[in-house]
């Protein structure tokens, strides 16, 4: 499972088959139905670039994307928000985060041993409670980003809810990005033995992130130098946005 979970990472269109052969091809002779058991498991499916954890219910509203084109200019303009799976010693633990567009500077996050959406509004609040109210938040259609509770604290503050359009994942290119960042510059380097190992290890790499690592996104500004102390990278787009995942390592990639 660990094996698959960093392959997976770096190469989010491997289904079973694949991923049976690179594990063969690695000194591992599985079957491909353990490897779809695996896959299964961890809510692993191909070309959709990141875990399946948030499925749509169909009975809750979704909203139009409004990000096609739109020229990203200042703080506060977009924020994003998503959840990832990190792994512990014996199971996983889900992250969510929310992340300024303009920035990059991480919000808020969240950890929760459940996919319940009560986690996904705890990090909101603590968002809109610290760092103001944003024009547009942008999610994908997961039952816990449509939830009444969840969307109701945006209505109730007059912000645009923006959602991804079904299968583009890329909609949400900004918090894809963080999370193969965080997974390869902190989660792989440090096997967590515990939830509160996790806590206190994303804690600190988010701190780090937001405080001390340059992006070559932002003219190699921190994220926190671009949304508390308003300097000015190079103005983006929504029309300039990546067609393809980066490669991690690649001068794409930050």
């Amino acid at each position: 499972m660990r094996l698959i979970d960093e392959k997976y990472t770096a190469a989010p269109f491997y289904g079973s088959r694949k991923m049976l052969v690179w594990l063969h091809e690695i000194g591992h002779k599985v079957n491909r139905k353990r490897v779809q058991r695996l896959m299964r498991k961890m809510a692993l499916e191909a070309i959709y670039p990141k875990p399946k954890l948030s499925k749509r219910q169909q009975q809750h509203k979704v909203y139009p994307y409004l990000l096609r084109g739109v020229r990203i200019e200042r703080r506060n303009q977009v924020w994003s928000s998503d959840i990832t799976y990190i792994r512990v010693l014996g199971g996983f633990l889900y992250l969510t985060a929310i992340i300024d567009w303009y920035s990059r500077y991480v919000l808020s996050w969240e950890l929760s041993n459940t996919l319940e959406a009560d986690f996904c509004v705890g990090a909101l609040e603590k968002a809109l409670h610290h760092h103001g109210v944003p024009e547009i938040f942008n999610t994908d259609q997961g039952s816990q980003f449509t939830s009444a509770d969840f969307t109701e604290v945006l209505l109730d503050r007059g912000v645009k809810i923006s959602m991804d359009g079904r299968g583009r994942a890329l909609d949400n290119i900004f918090v894809e990005r963080l999370w193969r960042t965080v997974k390869y510059e902190e989660v792989y380097l440090n096997d967590y033995s515990t939830g509160l190992d996790a806590y206190h290890g994303l804690g600190r790499y988010f701190g780090f992130y937001n405080e001390e690592r340059h992006h070559q996104a932002l003219d190699y500004l921190t994220p926190r130098a671009v949304y508390l102390e308003a300097k000015e990278p190079t103005v983006l787009t929504g029309i300039d946005l990546p067609k393809t995942i980066p490669v991690p390592g690649s001068p794409a990639w930050n």
